[in-house]
């Protein structure tokens, strides 16, 4: 995607082959940063702090880290030590457990004079990898999004949290239906959760969106439920941080809540993802692990003041106490449908299967 008309993705090695560079997540909508990343520590710090965040880039990120941390040891211990500390940086999106432990296991495969190069060659693939899985997605997305065109007016979408290519390394997976289709000429205009705590919506999907010249109005995450009775949301596309194998979503905490508006409301409420989102190994949504962060993300907020100076304020009375789980599950029976880079399929254990028919097999 675009950044001031400049192709730019959210992750690669620096051209010196000792580091990787990533978008600072954290400075956006106010300022464009690259940060370089230059161990499998630093690699951590930028998972866990959000510098990098989105299911599919984390993920990413972790595969770098482990050719950073195998650049630095490419012993066995070493090797399995840093996948450790990797895949515990943040516990729900399953990508990131998937990608490092597919480096972990790929690098033990080789001797360990091989294992530098082959680290860096493996994580350039994941993200290849990804990158053709989101533009499949926004394909198969976008067939969605044109059946939802009149013909007349532009297709309203609700989308909530960030998961355009901010979250991926390229096209992103519920903004990437709505790229697509706008590539194909379909009129559209997406209106963005602000997504409290953090804002990723109105700090990040706002200025993704904007970059790419695609119409949209930032609300209030309570506003959704009125727009939808009002008749003016068309589709819900979302993205997510685990599927279970019973077709159970669990994404940003509020995406439950629109589901349910959704659902009362007859708008077709959809969530868009990669295979490697998919957790075979889980049954059901209510066994994923949802991970609470800072309470200091509730009762302050940060943005830019009238004379252009970066600030946090408090908004809760001190002293007072704040909870902040981070993710919720949105029962498969409210999802209409799971946009993945094989094609779309009903939210269930029948439905995923008809789609990846090798688990079946594997299990």
């Amino acid at each position: 995607m675009k950044i001031d008309g400049v192709p730019h993705r959210t992750i690669w090695p620096a051209a010196d082959g000792a580091a990787v560079e990533v978008i600072d997540q954290t400075a956006l909508p106010h300022a464009f940063r690259v940060q370089r990343l230059t161990t499998e520590a630093e690699a951590v710090v930028a998972i866990r702090d959000m510098i990098v965040r989105g299911a599919p880039l984390i993920g990413v990120t972790g595969a770098y880290g482990m050719a950073l941390a195998a650049q630095d040891d490419a012993g066995d211990d070493a090797l399995n030590v840093a996948a450790m500390r990797l895949s515990d940086a943040r516990p729900t999106a399953v990508n990131l457990r998937w990608a490092v432990e597919r480096m972990r296991l790929h690098l033990l495969a080789h001797p360990q004079g091989e294992r530098v190069a082959a680290a860096w060659a493996e994580a350039s693939a994941i993200a290849e990898e990804d990158v053709e899985s989101c533009a499949a997605i926004g394909r198969h997305g976008a067939e969605i999004v044109r059946k939802a065109w009149d013909g007349n007016r532009p297709v309203n979408i609700l989308t909530h949290c960030n998961a355009g290519w901010l979250a991926t390394v390229d096209w992103g997976t519920a903004l990437a239906p709505i790229y697509a289709a706008v590539e194909q000429g379909v009129p559209v205009h997406v209106w963005v959760d602000e997504t409290r705590p953090r804002g990723q919506g109105a700090a990040l999907t706002a200025w993704e969106l904007g970059q790419h010249g695609v119409p949209h109005t930032v609300i209030a995450d309570n506003a959704g439920g009125h727009l939808m009775q009002k008749g003016q949301v068309d589709l819900c596309i979302v993205g997510s941080d685990r599927v279970a194998a019973n077709g159970d979503v669990c994404n940003k905490i509020g995406t439950y809540l629109k589901a349910l508006a959704a659902k009362d409301n007859h708008v077709p409420f959809c969530a868009a993802l990669p295979f490697s989102t998919i957790d075979w190994s889980l049954k059901k949504g209510s066994d994923i692990p949802i991970e609470e962060r800072s309470a200091l993300e509730v009762t302050t907020a940060t943005g830019m003041t009238a004379d252009g100076r970066i600030e946090t304020v408090r908004l809760t009375p001190e002293g007072s106490r704040a909870a902040n789980p981070a993710f919720d599950v949105t029962p498969a029976h409210l999802v209409t449908g799971i946009i993945t880079e094989r094609g779309v399929c009903a939210a269930s254990a029948k439905g995923l299967l008809t789609l990846y028919p090798e688990q079946k097999a594997a299990s």
